[in-house]
């Protein structure tokens, strides 16, 4: 028995391996929940390439493995992108393990960085489309089942170190991160004396699939002499002494998702190794 038995987590963009929405997965289900792993399955367009999304064969991998484990886990394809994907997303968590209790949006474009004036509408757009609109949707969805069920429950967007700080070639995923920390300020508000909470996670640099894409580009962009050399200097600027790993951003999800949450709201937490210090 865990703090979450009894309770059906949802995670979307969790379908990667080694990536932040597998480690929130797999540390909820250690803890008794019930998780839905979820990401797009397939490339639906060129923002979605199929080496940066969640395809369906590693989400039901990573499902197997936490049943292996002996969690609970089932998988649903689904495109952020679509409020009724969403809410159909938010149906088979209801249908597969009888309630929606947790609600994590990971699901996030972080591969589309160019210098300011090489950004297309079609790049704005994408971006803004997964990591903004994308959340708005879930917690949408979520709270509609949530509202229903009458017991509260627990909203996390993954944010980033970008919610509160800006980065070149970021333009379009600084914006949408910034844009997270208003919607669950004002989300929060709304839904809090349903006892529903909605709150941000800011993680650092994490070298997931993802971020090791983001370190050959960046130590480009900041004429590094190799990644090696980037990273190490990135470890120096951290007062920790390191970069995130998925599982410290997992531990905050955990928390937040915990009882001893219960009074937390409408905030967005760094998880930074006090690099990010507000």
């Amino acid at each position: 028995m865990g703090r979450f038995s009894g309770k059906t987590a949802v995670i979307t963009g969790s379908g990667r391996k080694k990536g932040l929405g597998e480690a929130i997965a797999k540390r909820l289900a250690a803890e008794g929940a019930a998780v839905v792993i979820s990401d797009i399955g397939a490339s639906r367009d060129a923002a979605t390439g199929a080496e940066h999304i969640g395809a369906s064969d590693e989400m039901q991998a990573i499902a197997a493995e936490i049943r292996e484990a002996g969690g609970d886990a089932s998988t649903c394809v689904a495109d952020v992108r679509s409020l009724k994907e969403m809410e159909a997303l938010a149906d088979h968590a209801v249908k597969e393990h009888g309630s929606l209790d947790i609600w994590v949006n990971n699901a996030g474009i972080g591969y589309i960085m160019k210098p300011l004036m090489d950004v297309s509408e079609e790049d704005w757009r994408a971006v803004i489309d997964v990591n903004l609109t994308g959340c708005f949707f879930g917690i949408k969805a979520a709270a509609k089942q949530m509202l229903t069920q009458k017991k509260g429950g627990r909203i996390i967007n993954i944010a980033s170190q970008a919610a509160k700080s800006g980065f070149p070639h970021a333009q379009a995923y600084t914006s949408s991160k910034h844009g997270l920390v208003g919607l669950v300020r004002s989300a929060s508000i709304e839904l809090g004396s349903e006892g529903i909470t909605v709150n941000n996670v800011c993680p650092n640099h994490v070298t997931t699939g993802l971020g090791a894409w983001q370190n050959e580009y960046f130590a480009k962009v900041v004429g590094a002499a190799s990644v090696e050399d980037y990273l190490e200097a990135m470890k120096n600027r951290i007062p920790l002494g390191r970069p995130g790993l998925p599982e410290d951003t997992a531990a905050a999800v955990a928390f937040l998702c915990s009882d001893d949450a219960q009074y937390i709201t409408g905030e967005s937490m760094n998880v930074s190794g006090g690099e990010e210090p507000h």
